[in-house]
C-alpha cells in the first residue's frame, strides 16, 4: 500500500536518513599508517648512489629541471617509477586510465613487482571507473592505495555533493611523484594524455620540475602528513575486494597501449631520459638554488586546518617583498576584490605586474572566467597588464572525472609566478578561492634568477603572440588586442565567443558564487 499523509512523509524522512546512514565513511581506527623509510634503508639504492655526487657538490641547495615539455614529463614519471627500489610515494588529483595513465600505472605495478614499497593518494573526485583497478593493485602485498575524501556512494558520485558537500567540496589538489625519498616531480600536470601531449583534442601548456636534493626530503615528508590526515581511506574501506585476475587485466591493457601509435612519441621519449633501467640524472642540466615546500595542512579537506598552516598565508609575505615586478600564471585567475586590492598596491607602488590567464574561448568552465572577468576593470585601472591565452588547436574539453568543481580542459595549466625575475613559485596552486580556502595545494618556492627570469621572458616574447591582451579606451569599453606576426589585430568584444556565452558569463558573474570558484 502507497504510504499516504503522515506515513507519506514518515516514509520520505526514513527513506532520507537511511540514505544518508549508508552514506557514512567507516571509522579510521584501526587504519595502520606508514612513514618515510630511515637513512640508513636508502643506502644502496640506485638513486641514493645516483644523487650523492651531485648534491655533495651543491650543499644547501636543490637541483631543479623544468618539465615543460610534455613528452619529457611523462618520460620523467616513467623513468624515475623503473629507478625507484625502496619506495614510490605517488599523490595526484586526476588520474585518466588512457595511454599514459594506464603505462603510468602500471610502472607502479611493476615497481610493487621488483619488491618496491608504492604508495598512491588520489582524489577520489579526479578518478572515473578505476575502482577495480585500484583495489586490484591494493591487494598487492608491496603496494597500498587510498582515497582522499572518499565518496561512500560510488555511482553517481555526485551524489555525495547533496548528502556531504562540506567534505565533498574539498579536493587534494596536490600533485607529486616521489622515488626513493630522493627524487621527486612536483608541479601542474595531473595524469592523463592530454596533459602529455597525447591526445588528438586541446593540449595543456604545464610544467612541472624534477628535483633531487634537500627539497626531495620535504616532499617525502609532505607526503606522510597526506597519508595519514583524517582524509585518506584505505580502499579497501570504501570499495569490495575484486580477482587478483584484474590485475594481470592491467597488465595487458599496458601492453596494449605500447603498441598504440600514439604511444610512440613516448618510447622514445623514454629512450632519451634513460641510462639502461634508469634515469640518467647526470646527464640533465639541473638548476641549483635554495628550494623550500609550501604545503597545505591537510585537515584542510575537512575544513579544519588553521590559516595559519595554508599555503595562501605563505605567499603574501612573499609576493609583498616584489619591488619591480609580479608576473603570475594561472588558468584560473579569480582574483576577488581582496585580491584586486593586493595586486593594486603593488602596481600603486611602482611595480610591474603582469597576469596571464585563460581567454573566454579557452576555457569551458565558463563560472570561473566569470569570477575574474568581473574584476578586469578594477586590474586595468589600478595598471595591472592583463593577457588572455588563445584557444590553441584542438577543442576545449573538460575533464568529465573531476566534477562539478574540476579541472577545465583549458588551454594554460601551468601554475607559476616570479617576483622581481629573482624567485620563482611552481606548484599546483591556482590564483582563486578554491585553491586559497577549499582545495589543498603545494609548490616549490625557488630562489633561482635563471628561472624566474625565464618566467618573465616568456612575457616579454612569447606570450604577446599567443595571447590577448586586455584594455580599455577612454570610455571605459575593453577591447582585446591579437598580435600576428607585425599585424595587430583589435576586438570589440571576447575573440571567439558568440553572443550567448559572453551573456552566460555575464549572468554567471552576478550569482554569489565566487567563493566556490
Amino acid at each position: 500500500m502507497t504510504p499516504t499523509g503522515v506515513s507519506l512523509r514518515t516514509f520520505i524522512l526514513g527513506s532520507l536518513l537511511a540514505l544518508l546512514g549508508g552514506c557514512a565513511l567507516p571509522a579510521l581506527d584501526d587504519r595502520v599508517d606508514s612513514r618515510v623509510l630511515p637513512e640508513q634503508a636508502l643506502q644502496g639504492a640506485w638513486l641514493d648512489a645516483a644523487t650523492a655526487p651531485l648534491t655533495g657538490h651543491h650543499p644547501g641547495t636543490s637541483g631543479i629541471l623544468p618539465l615543460a615539455d610534455p613528452r619529457q614529463a611523462f618520460a620523467a614519471r616513467m623513468m624515475l617509477a623503473r629507478s625507484a627500489e625502496r619506495t614510490l610515494d605517488v599523490q595526484y588529483y586526476i588520474w585518466h586510465m588512457d595511454i599514459t595513465g594506464t603505462l603510468l600505472l602500471e610502472a607502479l605495478h611493476d615497481a610493487a613487482d621488483r619488491g618496491v614499497r608504492v604508495r598512491l593518494l588520489l582524489d577520489d573526485n579526479g578518478i572515473r571507473d578505476m575502482d577495480d583497478v585500484l583495489t586490484a593493485l591494493d591487494q598487492h602485498p608491496n603496494m597500498e592505495v587510498r582515497l582522499f575524501n572518499p565518496f561512500s556512494i560510488r555511482k553517481p558520485k555526485t551524489l555525495g555533493f547533496i548528502t556531504h558537500f562540506s567534505r565533498a567540496n574539498r579536493r587534494m589538489h596536490n600533485k607529486s611523484f616521489t622515488a626513493d625519498q630522493r627524487a621527486t616531480i612536483i608541479g601542474g600536470r595531473n595524469i592523463g594524455d592530454e596533459y602529455f601531449a597525447a591526445t588528438d583534442g586541446l593540449l595543456f601548456s604545464d610544467l612541472d620540475v624534477l628535483a633531487i636534493g634537500p627539497v626531495v626530503g620535504e616532499t617525502a615528508l609532505d607526503f606522510d602528513r597526506y597519508w595519514a590526515s583524517g582524509s585518506s581511506y584505505p580502499v579497501s574501506l570504501i570499495l569490495p575486494a575484486v580477482s587478483a585476475e584484474r590485475l594481470a587485466a592491467l597488465t595487458d591493457a599496458a601492453q596494449q597501449a605500447q603498441h598504440d601509435p600514439r604511444a610512440e612519441q613516448y618510447l622514445q621519449a623514454l629512450q632519451t631520459q634513460a641510462r639502461g633501467d634508469h634515469i640518467a640524472l647526470d646527464a640533465l642540466r639541473f638548476e641549483w638554488a635554495p628550494t623550500r615546500l609550501v604545503s597545505d595542512d591537510p585537515a584542510k579537506g575537512l575544513g579544519d586546518a588553521d590559516d595559519s598552516e595554508l599555503l595562501i598565508s605563505a605567499l603574501p609575505a612573499l609576493i609583498g617583498e616584489a619591488t619591480e615586478s609580479f608576473d603570475l600564471v594561472s588558468p584560473y585567475f579569480v582574483p576577488t576584490a581582496e585580491g584586486v586590492r593586493a595586486l593594486a598596491a603593488l602596481s600603486a607602488r611602482g611595480v610591474r605586474v603582469r597576469v596571464l590567464t585563460n581567454a573566454l574561448e579557452a576555457t569551458d568552465v565558463a563560472a570561473v572566467h566569470a569570477g575574474y572577468a568581473k574584476r578586469r576593470r578594477d586590474m586595468l585601472e589600478a595598471g595591472i597588464i592583463l593577457l588572455e591565452t588563445q584557444r590553441q588547436p584542438g577543442a576545449p574539453g573538460r575533464n568529465e572525472s573531476a566534477g562539478p568543481f574540476g579541472s577545465s580542459g583549458s588551454s594554460l595549466h601551468a601554475k607559476t609566478f616570479a617576483v622581481d625575475r629573482r624567485t620563482v613559485f611552481i606548484g599546483s596552486f591556482n590564483f582563486d578561492p578554491r585553491s586559497a580556502r577549499l582545495n589543498t595545494e603545494l609548490g616549490f618556492v625557488i630562489d633561482s634568477p635563471t628561472l624566474a627570469g625565464a618566467i618573465s621572458d616568456a612575457f616579454e616574447q612569447r606570450i604577446p603572440q599567443e595571447a590577448y591582451r586586455v584594455q580599455q579606451d577612454a570610455r571605459g569599453r575593453l577591447y582585446w588586442t591579437e598580435q600576428r606576426g607585425d599585424e595587430e589585430i583589435i576586438h570589440a568584444r571576447e575573440p571567439g565567443t558568440s553572443l550567448l556565452k559572453r551573456l552566460g558569463v555575464k549572468v554567471l558573474s552576478w550569482l554569489p558564487i565566487e567563493w566556490l570558484l
